[in-house]
């Protein structure tokens, strides 16, 4: 007989999840919880999370709910004790679940982190950003608070260089799913492994803001990009936004945001501490052109500062 689970997840890495556990021949998702549909774009277009447009677009005939709030919210738990599910599976579903709804089964999640480090919003970039060796995923017994519960599982990623977040994403998402059905089909046999709350770090959700760099360190800039390319992006104070970033090196001494080289379809520039090369850069308001047609265009040559 298969195993009910109610999933609760938002972005693209719970809907990895998600297919893997509606393709299992194990388990039946009775229900899914996710975020409300949300305005996005300059049009504020009210857009549903991907998890819903991923059930919509593949006619997925499961319940979809979306409260607003999930504590305190009395038809929320009638609705999901009614469900009696086996298992509560969640992956980046944007709430703290209230102690009522723990109590009704087994809560596991899928957290994009090696626990107890980064627990909260943002694992994935922060991991990229402080240049771990490993990023990976923790899936565990979920408890009141945040990311706190006990650990039954880890998958590790090797950070590559070059890897930027969408990547990372992508590559984690394939590990949580693994990781899910190993938890679920071994969840009599596991032995949950505490957290060590005294080496827990924290992560904030992203904003805008954290996007904004300069040309004092080439190895923070290079790591903001790995880790914001997909958003919010890394651009200067003047929004000229950067992209298609390699590091050069992180030690040579320069003029912060000198051009040091022009090539046939990168330039050079430098920081204080290192060197970048920048393939592509983008105005204000305009699209994404050649960095050495960006500075033809500047009246840019070597020796002059990109800003």
């Amino acid at each position: 007989m298969k195993k009910k689970i109610l999933f609760m997840g938002t972005p693209s890495y719970a809907t990895e999840i998600l297919k893997e556990l509606i393709s299992n021949k194990n388990y039946e998702v009775v229900a899914i919880f996710t975020q409300e549909d949300k305005p996005v774009g300059r049009k504020q277009i009210l857009t549903p999370p991907h998890i819903k447009q991923y059930c919509i677009e593949n006619s997925i005939d499961i319940p979809i709910l979306q409260p607003k709030k999930i504590k305190d919210n009395l038809v929320a738990y009638i609705t999901i004790k009614e469900l009696e599910p086996d298992f509560i599976v969640v992956a980046a579903y944007g709430q703290i679940l209230p102690k009522e709804i723990l109590s009704v089964a087994p809560c596991i999640n899928l957290h994009a982190s090696i626990l107890p480090n980064y627990r909260g919003a943002s694992p994935i970039q922060e991991g990229i950003l402080n240049d771990d060796k490993y990023l990976g995923v923790t899936s565990m017994l979920m408890e009141e608070g945040l990311d706190c519960g006990d650990i039954l599982g880890v998958s590790y990623l090797k950070n590559e260089k070059n890897m930027l977040v969408d990547e990372a994403f992508t590559k984690l998402s394939i590990l949580a799913t693994k990781l899910t059905i190993i938890t679920l089909d071994n969840f009599d046999k596991l032995k949950p492994i505490k957290q060590n709350n005294s080496e827990a770090s924290f992560c904030k959700k992203i904003k805008k803001e954290d996007g904004e760099v300069d040309f004092s360190s080439a190895k923070e800039l290079f790591l903001k990009y790995k880790a914001y390319s997909f958003w919010p992006t890394v651009f200067l104070k003047s929004e000229l936004k950067l992209k298609d970033i390699e590091l050069i090196d992180d030690n040579s001494l320069n003029i912060a945001g000198e051009i040091l080289d022009i090539s046939k379809d990168y330039i050079i520039v430098g920081c204080e501490q290192g060197r970048l090369k920048i393939k592509t850069l983008q105005a204000p308001s305009k699209s994404s052109i050649n960095s050495v047609e960006y500075i033809r265009g500047q009246r840019l040559n070597i020796g002059e500062i990109l800003n």
